[in-house]
């Protein structure tokens, strides 16, 4: 017997704080989550601190997590080092 495929769910939120509850109610459930931060935008780097904490409240323990940098096509504006973002935990 083949065991059905598990429905796939992808959510893409807002980061504004307005948008913080719906954010949180997404959470619960999850398996996965992907945090997206502009590399030419330090601040939005900055805030990726803030979402972690976020999902450690109120994400089911064990959840994935995966940190991209978007924005790669302009290097030369780059902020956000790469090796800053590898030791985003």
């Amino acid at each position: 017997l083949k065991s059905p495929k598990p429905p796939r769910f992808r959510r893409d939120t807002a980061g504004q704080e307005r948008f913080k509850t719906i954010t949180t109610a997404y959470y619960r459930g999850a398996v996965g989550i992907v945090l997206v931060y502009d590399i030419t935008d330090e601040k939005s780097f900055e805030n990726i601190q803030n979402w972690m904490k976020s999902i450690k409240e109120n994400a089911s323990a064990g959840v994935e997590r995966l940190l991209l940098g978007n924005k790669c096509d302009m290097e030369g504006r780059r902020k956000v080092q790469r090796d800053a973002a590898e030791k985003v935990g």
